[in-house]
């Protein structure tokens, strides 16, 4: 997707030098800085600091990070080590896991001398492959805000509620929950985006907002309190968000407050949907009651980051001094509440069948 009408994804290879550049997360939307991961360590440190985030993005940095691992030692024992040292950086996140597991079966049966060239080029075969399911979620979400078009008043955009950033910045391009926002866009629809500021790290403020506005699609930002009122007034024709897990049963984990958004939803009548790869789909969890809840730093509860009027950018404090804080950082969506999952196979309903019907497979 563009920035300042440049292409980029959010990772890429230095073929120079094999180091891997990321665009770093934590410093938008006040500044665009590119960071080189060299090592294991950088990797991990991408992923847990958040420099990278988005389950897919997830996935694909934690895949090159072995990579870089393999450069300065490619044995078995240094493989299976690199790989639990990247597992343990982000626990909901199902990518992670998923990843992980294609890259070591890959790599296992290689002699040690071969597993290098051969983990580039599964991660670049995942980043290309993350694209390409982006780009066929938006293709089948496009049909449904075209749907929605076709009830509006001649001109009258179709408005969107997204949660949190499910974007091309959370995967490698096009974004899950936003890919068929830019379809649409790009179709020449008429579409306006509110997007939830998505307290404590901001990511929709921050990131959504900021890639939006890069690529010219209406928006407006608004207090993650505000969603169920704009609802209520009817001023949201449908909600898309993202997921970093999803179980057998239909249950997601996503971003925190994602499930008062899916409440409020079902209460007015609002479709609500899930939109994600099958990299996302955890089949070895039934309900979303064993999936494993990230708990995040206090001070991302208790600080806030942003640019002062003299143009630094400084983070304050903004509780009272001395109180503590939880910063669960996902929650979890039941499937009943959520009228459908939009995937690169297609469109289907939360539930058992409802994922089986697009993944048959998974069932052999």
């Amino acid at each position: 997707m563009n920035i300042d009408g440049r292409a980029y994804r959010t990772i890429w290879v230095e073929e120079a030098h094999g180091a891997v550049s990321i665009i770093d997360q934590t410093r938008l939307p006040h500044d665009l800085v590119v960071v080189a991961l060299a090592t294991l360590a950088d990797a991990a440190r991408a992923i847990k600091t958040m420099q990278v985030r988005g389950a897919p993005l997830i996935g694909v940095t934690a895949a090159y990070g072995l990579a870089l691992a393999l450069r300065h030692d490619a044995s078995d024992t240094a493989l299976a080590a690199a790989a639990a040292t990247l597992a343990t950086q982000r626990p909901t996140a199902v990518n992670l896991a998923w990843a992980l597991a294609q890259m070591q079966s890959a790599l296992a049966p290689l002699p040690p001398a071969a597993r290098t060239k051969a983990a580039y080029a599964l991660a670049a075969r995942m980043a290309d492959d993350d694209v390409e399911s982006c780009r066929h979620i938006g293709q089948h979400g496009l049909a449904i805000i075209r749907t929605l078009a076709v009830q509006k008043t001649a001109g009258a955009p179709v408005n969107i509620l997204t949660h949190c950033n499910a974007g091309w910045l959370a995967c490698v391009d096009w974004g899950t929950a936003t890919s068929p926002i830019y379809q649409a866009h790009e179709a020449g629809m008429a579409v306006h985006v509110w997007v939830d500021e998505t307290r404590p790290r901001n990511q929709g403020a921050a990131l959504t907002a900021y890639e939006l506005g890069c690529h010219g699609v209406p928006h407006t930002i608004i207090a993650d309190n505000a969603g169920g009122h704009l609802m209520q007034q009817g001023a949201v024709d449908m909600c898309i968000v993202g997921a970093d897990r999803v179980t057998r049963n239909g249950d997601a984990a996503n971003k925190i407050g994602t499930y008062l958004k899916a409440l409020a939803a079902h209460d007015t009548g609002t479709p609500f949907y899930v939109a994600m790869p099958h990299s996302t789909i955890d089949w070895h969890i039934g309900d979303g009651r064993a999936i494993e809840i990230e708990e995040r730093d206090a001070r991302e509860v208790l600080q806030m980051t942003g640019r002062l009027a003299d143009g630094t950018v400084a983070t304050v404090d903004i509780a009272a001094r001395g109180s503590p804080a939880a910063n669960p950082a996902f929650d979890v969506t039941p499937a009943r509440l959520i009228t459908g999952f939009i995937t690169e196979r297609g469109v289907a309903p939360a539930s058992a069948d409802g994922l089986a019907a697009l993944y048959p497979e998974r069932l052999l």
